[in-house]
């Protein structure tokens, strides 16, 4: 994996495009291993390994309906009922010509029968029934049906739901191989934050970011770390981060990456030997993103604004974490096509995405509303989003009932 993403892009600004930053920063990731678990466990999880048949399913040709079993070459006509197979329970005498058995539904199809007569087609007298004409193989489930023996039924990078569990059961594996999953640390700095539940000062507020975060982590399939809030100072930052590092997989730090006095971030990554893969991107909100590699792992660097930051995780984190569960990191950052309920003005050099919402319009089409407050630092916005508008760099204008690319927000409710 690493390498595979390298594709190099730049704006006439020298900013990385969005799809070139992407890539960069998947080059420095790969699948993280494996562990095995119970079905019981496995809900949620990634498979790591492919699931294969171990027999036929069914492993018999069955009966569909409740009736009798007969053979098709006998009928029309009235025949003897000779015994019952039942679900679990099959008929284990010889049949012969001019005989039927008692069948239920799911239960084995007897040696030498190849048709069932449902049971309201049929009329009973004592130990004879009497059945009408039919075809051979009517209401006959044929053995291997489903599945057969060495048959692939699950492949890695599936999200294992409860469909695919079933069918994983149905195999006969009482446990799966599954994704290890990442392990995420998320550092944010900035003496105007207090944590919620403090008493913040008059000119504090309340940090948010690194909660949405986390739970955007933990509903993508990795695992978050939220660690005490670092004060704005380099060596405050330099030492949460090296002990960050230490047991996660990739971290995250949020704001400090712009170059304002108090930006301390990258100054002091770049102690611990950070390498930048991507420094700034062409991208509207959160150009000051950013991504490198120290010794110890991986740091992804977002916007300290709330807005800005969940609108960066879901462009750039979640195909990391995406790559880290050895999916297909660029199938989660797919667009769909909807159309303006209202015009748009042209866009400016950077690739932009605005918050929105998408619904269904009288004509049964897609049809898109983005939010005319735009502002990166309001989170009240997302309330309402489910998609993201992405205009190009330099779009023109757009008038109502224009095609647009949507990408799905994906967010815990939506």
């Amino acid at each position: 994996m690493m390498g595979h993403y390298v594709l190099q892009g730049a704006t006439r600004s020298g900013l990385r495009t969005v799809n070139a930053a992407r890539c960069a920063m998947l080059s420095a990731v790969a699948p993280l291993g494996s562990e095995v678990l119970a079905l019981d466990d496995a809900f949620g999880r990634v498979l790591a390994q492919d699931v294969f048949a171990r027999r036929d399913q069914p492993p018999y040709a069955a009966s569909s309906m409740d009736g009798y079993a007969v053979r098709a070459a006998d009928t029309p006509t009235t025949l003897q009922v000779i015994g019952e197979s039942a679900a679990g329970r099959g008929f284990e005498g010889c049949t012969k010509a001019g005989a039927a058995i008692r069948i239920s539904t799911g239960a084995p199809l007897p040696d030498g029968l190849d048709v069932v007569v449902p049971q309201e087609d049929a009329v009973r007298e004592g130990d004879s029934v009497t059945v009408p004409a039919v075809r051979t193989g009517q209401h006959v489930r044929l053995r291997g049906g489903d599945f057969t023996a060495g048959a692939l039924l699950l492949s890695a990078g599936r999200k294992l739901d409860g469909v695919a569990l079933a069918l994983a059961a149905a195999s006969g594996s009482a446990s799966v191989a599954v994704a290890r999953r990442p392990c995420l640390a998320i550092l944010c700095s900035g003496d105007e934050l207090v944590e919620p539940g403090g008493a913040p000062g008059p000119y504090q507020i309340f940090d948010s970011a690194t909660h949405g975060i986390a739970a955007l982590i933990r509903h993508w399939g990795g695992i978050p770390r939220r660690l005490v809030l670092a004060r704005d100072s380099s060596e405050s930052i330099a030492a949460a981060a090296e002990d960050a590092l230490r047991g996660s997989d990739l971290l995250v730090v949020l704001g400090g990456a712009s170059v304002g006095d108090h930006d301390l971030a990258r100054a002091a990554l770049q102690r611990l030997g950070l390498a930048f893969a991507v420094e700034n991107i062409a991208v509207r909100p959160g150009k000051p993103t950013w991504f490198g590699v120290t010794p110890q792992g991986p740091v992804l660097g977002l916007p300290g604004n709330p807005a800005s930051a969940l609108v960066c995780a879901r462009i750039f984190l979640q195909p990391l974490i995406e790559a880290m569960l050895g999916r297909d990191p660029l199938a989660c950052v797919g667009f769909h096509l909807a159309r303006l309920s209202h015009p748009l003005p042209a866009n400016g050099p950077r690739e932009q995405y605005l918050r929105a919402h998408v619904g269904v319009d009288d004509e049964g089409r897609l049809s898109v509303r983005a939010f005319e407050n735009q502002d990166s630092s309001l989170l009240s916005v997302f309330a309402d989003a489910n998609v993201l508008v992405r205009l190009a760099p330099n779009a023109a204008a757009l008038e109502a009932g224009a095609l647009v690319d949507v990408l799905l927000l994906d967010m815990p409710g939506c």
